[in-house]
Parts: structure tokens; sequence; C-alpha cells
């Protein structure tokens, strides 16, 4: 009789942890992630259904920009979120709270400025007391202060104004204004008919890489989960590289794009999830001139925000 009530509370306790563990190993994790061709490897994961495949209950949250997801990030609503390098810098800078766990895309060249097809601008200088758009607080924001900077440009020669780049086509071609800066897809969806492009942020030894973070106290205990994640980004990633007419087809089902323009955004990007010391050294270089310009205060040491330990698992 004694061993039957010894069992009982035994089994029941097993029961209950075989439970949690179900429980938790199925727990919601909210993906912000952006919109836009930088995202490739997260569209293509979701579409494809592979964090379903790793067991994972991927709750997928579109912005249409960097700065939207990283406010989901501090708000709560959101457990991991992609952007680009420089809203990274930023929202570490501010909070121990989010670890950088990878970069998914990166691009020299995947900022660009466009203005009118039939316009004199030759060069950024040529912009000089004209009206620039750019959505602050973005990478392109950031690569396009380290651009004027090399040319000897200060930022207050121009009529700065803070555009979303969902509207910024049109607002070139209305002639609201004189030129825009942005990252893929935007400036490819008018080049060639109506835009063309007058210089990109690239040869500044920058690859602009987009970058994870996650909310390091939702997966410090769920380091399994994270490497379930990371798995089912790796095999976006393959896939991307073994069928890139398809991606294309993904892409423009997914933004709206055409193919042609798809296939024009894509060509700028590298799809692949790294750690490595190229996206330190850019993230650095980033910070450094974020830093100078006083956007953030410190520049973080980027080995003791990022947690490499994920990905080297999955590699």
């Amino acid at each position: 009789m004694f061993k039957r009530v010894l069992y009982i509370p035994l089994a029941i306790s097993f029961i209950l942890s075989v439970f949690s563990y179900t429980q938790a190993s199925a727990a919601e994790i909210r993906f912000a992630f952006q919109d836009r061709i930088g995202s490739v490897i997260p569209i293509v994961a979701v579409a494809n259904g592979y964090f379903k495949d790793e067991g994972l209950n991927v709750k997928p949250l579109t912005f249409s920009s960097g700065p939207a997801c990283a406010e989901a990030l501090y708000s709560g609503a959101a457990d991991i979120g992609a952007m680009g390098d420089t809203t990274a810098i930023i929202t570490v800078s501010r909070t121990e709270r989010f670890r950088i766990i990878a970069s998914h895309a990166t691009g020299e060249h995947r900022h660009r400025v466009m203005v009118q097809k039939n316009s004199s601008f030759t060069n950024l200088a040529d912009l000089k007391g004209k009206r620039l758009a750019v959505k602050k607080g973005t990478s392109t924001y950031g690569g396009l202060l380290a651009a004027l900077k090399k040319q000897g440009i200060l930022p207050y020669e121009f009529q700065i104004i803070d555009l979303s780049p969902s509207v910024m086509n049109d607002a070139l071609a209305a002639g609201s204004i004189d030129a825009f800066a942005a990252s893929e897809p935007t400036p490819s969806l008018k080049e060639g008919s109506l835009f063309k492009e007058l210089s990109t942020f690239g040869g500044l030894g920058n690859e602009y890489p987009i970058m994870i973070l996650a909310d390091h106290n939702c997966f410090k205990d769920r380091a399994e989960d994270m490497e379930a994640f990371l798995k089912a980004l790796k095999r976006a990633e393959k896939f991307i590289g073994k069928n890139p007419d398809e991606v294309i087809r993904i892409m423009s089902q997914e933004t709206g794009l055409s193919p042609e323009a798809a296939k024009r955004a894509v060509k700028r990007h590298q799809y692949s999830l790294r750690l490595d010391d190229g996206i330190i050294i850019s993230l650095e270089d980033t910070a450094h001139f974020l830093c100078s310009e006083k956007i953030i205060r410190n520049v973080p040491d980027f080995r003791e925000v990022s947690d490499f330990s994920y990905l080297e698992k999955i590699n």
C-alpha cells in the first residue's frame, strides 16, 4: 500500500514534467521581420513551413522598416527581430536585454540614392540644397551619413526629409522631393522607367549586414528552441541557393513586386546566416560612425552583446 501511494505522486510528477516540457517546446515565438527583399531568408522560411517542420510555433510579424521591428522587441510584442545594422546597433547600445544572434543578409550596394531619369544630377554634391528623403534611424540613414562624410559633405547642406520608403517613389515621381535614399527593393521599383541611380553606399568597406536580435530573457532557458529556429532559417538559406527562380516567385508574391524588380533587388544581396569577423568589423565600423555623430553614446562590445553559441551549433 505504501509503495502504491509513493508511485502515484511520482507518476503524477512525471506526467506534469512531460506536459510542462511539451508546453514550453510549443510556446509561441513572435518573429518580427521586414516585408522587403533583405528578408528573403525569413520570408522563405515562413512560406515553406520550415519553422513548423522544426517543431516550432512561430508567429510572423511583418513591418516595413527596421525601427518598427525594434519597437516590437522593445514593447514586448516580439521575441526575435530582424533589422538593419544601424537599428541593431542602436538597440543593443541602449539595453542589455537583447543579444545579436546572426546576420541573415548583407549587401554593399543594397542602399542607393535615386533621382528622376531626366535630371541633371550626377553625384551627391549636386544635391546640396535639394530635398533628399530618407527614413531616419535606419541602416540606410547610417550609410547615407557615412557616404556624405567620406565626400566631405555635411548633412545640413541638404534638406533631409524623414520619409517612409513606401511613399518615396510616388513622392519623387510627383516632384515633392528631388532624390531619395533607400534600401532595396525601393530603388528598383521604377528604375529605368522613371528613375536612375545616382549613387550607392558601397566602397566604404562595410557589408551593411541585416541582423537578428533575440530577447535574452526569453531564450536563456530555451536554447533548443533557438537552435531549431536557426535551423529553419538555415534550410531557407540552402533553398535560396538551389532555387533562384522559385525565390523570385515567392518574393514577388509576398512583396507585390514584379518579378523583374524582385530579380534586380535580390541581385544586390548575399543571403547567408553569419556572425563572423566580417560582420563584427562592419558593425564596429558603423558603430564608431554613429558614436562620432552622437547618435549613440558608446560603441558596444559586439563580442559581448552577441551570442555565437546558437549559430556555432547548427553549422
